[in-house]
């Protein structure tokens, strides 16, 4: 699939896994949208949504940096409309903002454990939310969900519960929604 003239919406993409998503589908020739919390450089983190764009459209993709923290709907909503008037539609959604603490159950902190199930759980469903209008007046809809698949074994919470259980809600989010917007 070719995702020229696509336009992508990336939650997260400032660095890491978001941004090199992204500029696999720059060199596509897809427009992306960058919407992420970081506008200025953290100390310890390379990247901000401005150099995100710029490497983007250095890749061969039109990009719009949004400054976004997903924990806030109004803001997530507007984003979306924002993205879909600049590039005429949305395409796909890819649900990168996370959160992480692999902590065990007896070390992980009630303020740790609300961060990540505000931005995985919560977010990814509001995020996700705000994007269906949009996907569902696209040709060709995608939303692609950066979480694991459902595997209930109990290997898989042992050495960090909150962080897993936040992960498999995004996962439930695009399993759900895809179920709902069959057809």
């Amino acid at each position: 699939m070719s995702l020229s003239g696509t336009t992508v919406f990336i939650s997260g993409g400032s660095r890491g896994i978001g941004l090199a998503v992204a500029l696999r589908a720059a060199r596509d020739g897809a427009n992306i949208v960058v919407a992420a919390k970081t506008a200025e450089p953290h100390p310890h983190l390379p990247g901000t949504i401005y150099t995100a764009a710029q490497e983007i459209e250095a890749a061969g993709g039109k990009a719009l940096p949004l400054v976004l923290d997903i924990r806030d709907v109004e803001a997530v909503e507007a984003a979306m409309a924002q993205a879909a008037d600049y590039f005429g539609g949305l395409d796909v959604l890819i649900n990168n903002a996370s959160a992480i603490s692999k902590t065990p159950t007896l070390e992980t902190e009630q303020k740790r454990y609300d961060l990540m199930h505000d931005i995985n759980a919560r977010g990814t469903f509001f995020v996700s939310k705000a994007a269906v209008p949009y996907l569902r007046q696209a040709a060709n809809p995608h939303v692609l969900t950066m979480s694991p698949p459902i595997n209930l074994d109990p290997k898989w919470f042992k050495p960090h519960v909150a962080y897993t259980m936040s992960k498999y809600a995004m996962s439930m989010t695009v399993l759900g929604m895809a179920e709902e917007y069959r057809d």
